[in-house]
């Protein structure tokens, strides 16, 4: 017998419950602190499997950061690289500040996405593969100024807020996780994750009136 749940989220169609999420952000919380130790004391194994637990956490964080940003001179592939390149390089200077090893390679995560964006604002670039043999109606040089445009605007008014409170609004709000897993990458609560969102919000709708 069929029940309402089943005919929601039929069987074998890939869907993720949010609590499945939650639990594989936490083992991989669990599998970091364990592994942090050892790879900081120069165990190569440990930093191997640091990586395989990293990489594709920060791949669907630079995925989601860098969607539609067609000027970007990499791709969230070359950043996600440049990410796990960075956190090997910090491993052995990681001392525990109250957080954990995962909210410490979102940091670095934030840093190299900002980066890759401030190189693109000052060279922007619109690659193309080969030229067309027939016109097409894909976004002209006017549109995809005022998209960037559109893009520059929303990542200044960003600025506002603090480096912290723009990472929770990216990962609630952009990648959709739960306060429960914003708040494992971070290392707080998820009742501090729901007040940080609500207050950041609050500062950007306060921005948008004062700017009107």
């Amino acid at each position: 017998m069929q029940t309402a749940a089943s005919r929601r989220h039929p069987a074998g169609r890939g869907v993720k419950s949010t609590s499945a999420a939650t639990s594989e952000s936490r083992r991989a919380a669990a599998e970091l602190e364990k592994l942090i130790g050892p790879a900081a004391a120069g165990d190569r194994a440990a930093v191997s499997e640091i990586l395989k637990i990293v990489y594709p956490l920060v791949r669907r964080y630079c995925a989601a950061r860098m969607s539609g940003a067609s000027h970007l001179h990499v791709t969230a592939d070359d950043v996600a690289q440049e990410i796990c390149l960075a956190t090997v390089q910090a491993i052995p200077r990681y001392r525990d500040q109250g957080k954990s090893f995962l909210a410490f390679v979102y940091g670095i995560s934030a840093n190299k996405v900002a980066d890759a964006f401030r190189r693109a604002q000052l060279h922007p670039a619109y690659p193309v593969a080969e030229f067309p043999d027939a016109p097409n109606n894909e976004a002209g040089p006017e549109e995809r100024a005022l998209a960037m445009e559109t893009r520059r605007a929303a990542r200044d008014l960003m600025q506002v807020l603090s480096t912290t409170h723009r990472e929770v609004l990216v990962m609630r709000i952009v990648l959709g996780w739960t306060a429960a897993q914003t708040a494992e990458a971070i290392g707080t609560s998820p009742g501090v994750v729901r007040v940080m969102q609500h207050r950041a919000l609050n500062r950007l709708r306060a921005e948008l009136r004062a700017a009107s």
